[in-house]
């Protein structure tokens, strides 16, 4: 079978993404490595990586001209900057990294770790979350590549859960919103992520969740230490190879900034409007730290479809009026555990006792969380 020229991921011949150059056909796992293939390959029908960021920032900046000429958006232009004084430094550091480990760390090292169905397994799907730089709609064809090469359901789980809270640019995003208590979010997202797999383990001993037909080894001979000395040996150490990274990895910010930015643009316009129209009396009274204003809290997530990078200027925003902090880590738990998208992509690729079984266990822990957050801060 062939190969994603991108990812390195072995891909069907019936898989929707292809393109052909220079007379040769190929294959690739998702549309976001197509696109990348295309604009590398400086095909003459490539849109640009930056289309829909330069839109989303025209749009920010018709808004904001909008709040000049009538006095009633004033109160949203005084919160849309103040949330952008607080998250650019954030959402630029992480794109940055992001950017940096997309272009240099291939991800047949992330396939290659992630094809197990041990414990140590999950702990590697939680913490290569971190390294996959996409938000919770960018990592759905990741965690589906994943499992057709052979990972678990429970790996994927537990990939798909770590991934959006885990990534470099959600945690500086977090960081530069919530402080330290940033990592408050972060951790108990990975730790609900490991749970949700161990637990899964379980129930795939009992036969009680779909077994992946694809179970193959990633390359039984395949070494990550012995694939990077090779590539470092490979490696020309000289001027225009660095401007060639340099360039990749600015390349590869704009491919992140595809998927982050617009949602993060998003998330600021629509805390800055709850900022300035909604009172506060509202969120103290069906959003407060109390067992009504979780569940509230819960039903708001499950209906809001954002991003994980548009969902946290929404979670600081109800931190922010209510005090509940409890109650903002259940809002960006559960929009992604209770995500349609991600659990109708679940039942259609794995099956349906594995979506269901995901929101049974994964909401009972976000709720206990939230109220034990509410307790503390």
């Amino acid at each position: 079978m062939p190969k994603d020229p991108i990812c390195g991921m072995t891909v069907l011949e019936t898989a929707p993404f292809q393109t052909t150059q220079k007379g040769e056909k190929y294959f690739f796992c998702s549309a976001r490595c197509q696109k990348k293939f295309i604009g590398q390959e400086g095909d003459s029908t490539s849109t640009g990586i930056l289309t829909k960021t330069m839109v989303s920032l025209a749009l920010l900046v018709l808004l904001l001209f909008l709040t000049f000429l009538f006095s009633s958006l004033q109160p949203l232009r005084h919160g849309l900057f103040v949330y952008l004084k607080i998250i650019w430094w954030a959402v630029t550091l992480g794109l940055f990294l992001g950017g940096l480990i997309d272009y240099y760390i291939p991800k047949e090292y992330i396939s290659s770790v992630l094809a197990g169905s041990s414990r140590k397994t999950l702990v590697h799907a939680t913490l290569l979350g971190f390294l996959a730089s996409a938000c919770s709609h960018g990592i759905l064809a990741l965690s589906m590549a994943l499992y057709k090469k052979g990972a678990s359901a429970a790996s994927v789980v537990t990939f798909l859960l770590a991934s959006p809270w885990a990534n470099l640019s959600v945690t500086f995003l977090l960081l530069g919103l919530f402080g330290l208590k940033g990592w408050v979010f972060i951790l108990s997202a990975m730790g609900v992520a490991l749970v949700t797999g161990v637990l899964f383990q379980g129930l795939s001993r009992r036969g009680w969740v779909e077994r992946n037909p694809n179970t193959v080894s990633v390359s039984g001979d395949f070494s990550i230490w012995q694939d990077f000395k090779k590539r470092l040996r490979a490696r020309e150490w000289s001027l225009a190879t660095w401007r060639k990274d340099l360039k990749g990895t600015l390349k590869s910010m704009g491919f992140l900034s595809e998927m982050v930015l617009p949602w993060v643009l998003l998330g600021v316009v629509l805390a800055g409007a709850v900022s300035a129209f909604i009172p506060k009396e509202i969120f103290h009274r069906f959003f407060g730290p109390t067992p009504l204003g979780l569940l509230s809290t819960l039903v708001a997530a499950t209906a809001i479809e954002t991003c994980s990078e548009g969902s946290s200027p929404l979670a600081f925003e109800l931190y922010r009026s209510t005090g509940a902090f409890g109650n903002s880590f259940v809002f960006l738990m559960a929009g992604v555990i209770t995500d349609y998208t991600e659990i109708s992509l679940l039942w259609a690729n794995i099956g349906k006792r594995t979506a269901l079984w995901t929101v049974l266990l994964t909401i009972p822990q976000v709720l206990l969380l939230g109220a034990l957050f509410n307790t503390i801060f």
